[in-house]
């Protein structure tokens, strides 16, 4: 692994798998892959980086034999380039074990892992490090604003990666993280998630066991208080007794918390204090409880990194945030769209909070796809209607996978409706996307703040939004 390979990428235009070809390319290797559907923005991203990418898979791509052969996390068996790849004996790795093996490597791997927050607080550890001149390398699930790209190969001590527990690969059903070498893991917290693959708690607990487990004797592992299944797994599982406890209020058991905490208009203004000793005042452009959280995290595991108060300071307040978490897209006739990745109840939950401090006073909409594995099931179809507590007018779409659901196991987005209306709330059920940006169009009053929660692109709600609203 130490010189320039021909590295194949099944899948390459996955967000994960494309930004691991810029950074294998980075690194110096000749890159080239394939996907079903070449198309933008990643289609666009790799051919500024120099990569060729074949559309459509085709064993013939493979007829000269690559180095290595990466396989996507989407790529199923029966694809006819990874059956080519098994039949003709090619090295094969699964994307995160070519994180693992050409990213991490040797180096301090940092994994910050959790059901929530990771990619927020990921992008904040990377641009503190960057900030702090540490030179470091990351891998980003998500798009960093101020970032030019989502991943970076540098000549420092530590690599950052956003630690997924879904599966690997269709050889490996096992979590993503668990090939990601972790010297320093931050759990910001562990939820039910992932239906499709998780049947239980349980079994979301046994693989964040597996990740407690593959921190060394001497690494660190930093863990919300509240997270009290990962607490639990870390005093029975953990080979280091170096752990970081963070927690916004003082608690008596935690390590690290905030002595002082606003969150207004203009983002979090904070006191972390940290084993009895005030690291000063700080300020990051963030919002929230939440995003209390994930900063206190993040400088958990900085101060492991070694960098300073001082050093982690400058690097909050010029920290840019991350598309699609309350990421303003548009201000026509004074209101607000915003487009969040949310979709676990407690995101939505949490954002809208969060929303409260950042535009105080003005009426919030909430705007909802139940796109993703879980929301399309009705595990959570009690607790979205807390969720949305705090929205004053909330609109909830179909899904055209939502019929994938057998109908006893199936999200009711109807019925979710209809309890929120008999709580008094403003409620509408609309599963035409069109039909959601007249409705919001007509409705919308300037100052209101327009809230997408999906995971997807919502059939392209947001731009129809700035339209109609226009």
């Amino acid at each position: 692994m130490t010189k320039p390979l021909d590295i194949y990428l099944i899948g390459i235009c996955g967000t994960g798998v494309g930004s691991l070809a810029g950074l294998l390319k980075q690194q110096g290797h000749q890159v080239r892959g394939s996907d079903e559907h070449v198309y933008p923005p990643m289609s666009d991203k790799l051919l500024e980086w120099g990569i060729d990418a074949y559309e459509g898979y085709d064993a013939q791509h493979l007829a000269t034999a690559p180095d290595v052969v990466i396989i996507g996390n989407v790529i199923r068996a029966k694809n006819p380039e990874a059956t080519y790849a098994r039949e003709q004996g090619l090295f094969t790795l699964s994307m995160p074990e070519a994180v693992g093996e050409f990213g991490i490597g040797n180096k301090h791997g940092i994994v910050v892992a959790g059901t929530h927050g990771k990619t927020t607080t990921t992008a904040l550890v990377s641009h503190v490090l960057m900030s702090a001149m540490r030179d470091p390398s990351f891998l980003i699930g998500g798009a960093p604003l101020g970032f030019k790209e989502s991943f970076r190969h540098g000549g420092g001590a530590h690599f950052v990666v956003e630690g997924d527990e879904y599966d690997t690969a269709y050889f490996d059903k096992g979590p993503k993280f668990m090939h990601y070498r972790p010297k320093t893991a931050l759990i910001t917290s562990l939820e039910f998630d992932h239906a499709d693959i998780y049947p239980t708690i349980e079994a979301v607990e046994a693989a964040f066991r597996g990740l407690v487990g593959k921190v060394p004797s001497d690494g660190r592992l930093v863990v919300w208080h509240g997270a009290e299944r990962a607490r639990r797994l870390i005093r029975e599982h953990a080979r280091t007794h170096r752990v970081t406890t963070y927690s916004v209020p003082e608690v008596a058991d935690a390590d690290l918390f905030m002595r002082k905490f606003e969150s207004g208009p203009a983002g979090l203004v904070f006191e972390p204090v940290f084993s009895g000793r005030s690291l000063g005042e700080m300020q990051v452009p963030l919002w929230g409880d939440f995003s209390g959280m994930n900063v206190l995290g993040a400088i958990g595991t900085l101060l492991e990194a070694g960098l300073s108060a001082d050093e982690i300071r400058h690097g909050m307040q010029s920290f840019a945030g991350v598309k699609r978490r309350l990421e303003v897209r548009g201000e026509p006739r004074g209101i607000t769209v915003v487009d969040d990745f949310g979709h676990h109840p407690t995101a939505v939950r949490e954002t809208l909070a969060a929303a409260r401090t950042r535009w105080p006073g003005r009426r919030l909409w909430a705007l909802f796809e139940p796109r993703s594995a879980t929301t399309r099931r009705k595990v959570f179809q009690s607790e979205f209607v807390t969720a949305f507590a705090d929205a004053d007018c909330v609109v909830v779409a179909s899904h055209e996978r939502l019929h994938e659901i057998p109908a006893a196991e199936r999200f009711d987005p109807e019925l979710l409706v209809r309890t929120l209306a008999a709580a008094g709330k403003w409620a509408r059920f609309e599963p035409d996307v069109d039909a959601i940006a007249r409705l919001v169009g007509s409705e919308a009053k300037p100052h209101d703040v327009v809230l997408v929660f999906s995971n997807g692109a919502f059939g392209g709600l947001h731009g129809k939004l700035l339209s109609a609203l226009a």
